[in-house]
């Protein structure tokens, strides 16, 4: 590898700054992309086109520039010089709204996870009413851990991106959901020491892939045309909050966004659905001339 202080940059992400194994990986696959550009010997500049002609989007490449930017910032810490960190800025971006799942597509979904073996299928719905209600991440979903529930507290202790934890409030309903399956259904499906609370068709702590995998399998038996993304269920429950009258930082608070600004998106989605709902019922959007 031709970029310098390589080991040192990727040990500081993952051992300094708590950075998770998937956000490491995304840094080596951007670092890489440009280490690959420099034997083309062209100037740094260059390096926009040749991300195009790689297929990258503009967002993809915002993240690429992001990534080195990092990268470069590590270096000249270090001592290292890197002209780069000048000469490379992130693209504009046009910011585009999340998308969410609605409270008609939670339901079809629910009833969609059904299974003859009655365990899974409670196993299924407590999983979905994990990703509605807590609005997690699907990493911080299969991190969850039996010590992470306080049943006094009625509450979970979520731990996000950087290994930072919050405390999520669980309602009275999902509470008793998640009280009833650990004591219930969870015994069943355990086959090893795992801590974790959601276990999976192999009795263990479930992967990314498995919940993806059930998720795409719901959505096709609900006749969704394409499957539905753990993260639609974040975005649904922060603009389902937002609509209910939750205030931003609690907003914020909840998903665990370190900036106020990332939390502000939800505004947009709540404006538009607003905005939909008044064209499409409101007496003068049925006048064409006035």
């Amino acid at each position: 590898m031709g970029l310098p202080l390589w080991v040192e940059f990727f040990d500081d992400l993952e051992n300094v700054r708590g950075r998770s194994r998937n956000t490491v990986l995304a840094y080596r696959r951007d670092l890489e992309l440009y280490n690959d550009f420099q034997a083309t010997q062209q100037t740094v500049t260059a390096f926009y086109g040749y991300m195009k002609a790689h297929g990258l989007s503009d967002r993809s490449q915002a993240r690429v520039i992001s990534s080195l930017r990092s990268y470069f910032k590590f270096c000249e810490e270090n001592k290292v010089s890197a002209p780069e960190l000048r000469e490379l800025r992130p693209p504009r971006v046009k910011a585009k709204l999340p998308k969410v799942l609605t409270e008609d597509e939670f339901k079809k979904l629910f009833a969609s996870c059904e299974l003859q073996d009655s365990n899974r299928t409670l196993r299924n719905r407590i999983t979905l009413l994990l990703l509605f209600g807590l609005g997690c991440r699907v990493s911080e979903l299969i991190a969850l851990n039996l010590e992470d529930l306080s049943e006094t507290q009625s509450c979970l202790t979520v731990t996000g991106k950087g290994q930072k934890q919050r405390l999520v409030p669980l309602s009275a309903g999902l509470l008793s959901d998640l009280k009833n399956y650990i004591r219930d259904v969870r015994p069943d499906l355990v086959k090893d020491s795992t801590h974790s609370i959601i276990i999976n068709d192999r009795g263990h702590r479930p992967s990314r892939v498995d919940i993806w995998r059930w998720l795409s399998a719901w959505s096709a038996k609900a006749g969704f045309a394409e499957p539905v993304s753990p993260h639609q269920f974040r975005h649904g429950c922060a603009t389902a909050l937002l609509e209910s009258g939750a205030d931003l930082r609690s907003i914020q608070m909840l998903l665990g966004h370190s900036s106020l600004q990332t939390t502000q998106i939800y505004t947009a989605v709540s404006i538009n659905k607003k905005s939909k709902t008044i064209e499409e019922h409101h007496p003068l959007s049925k006048l064409k001339d006035l």
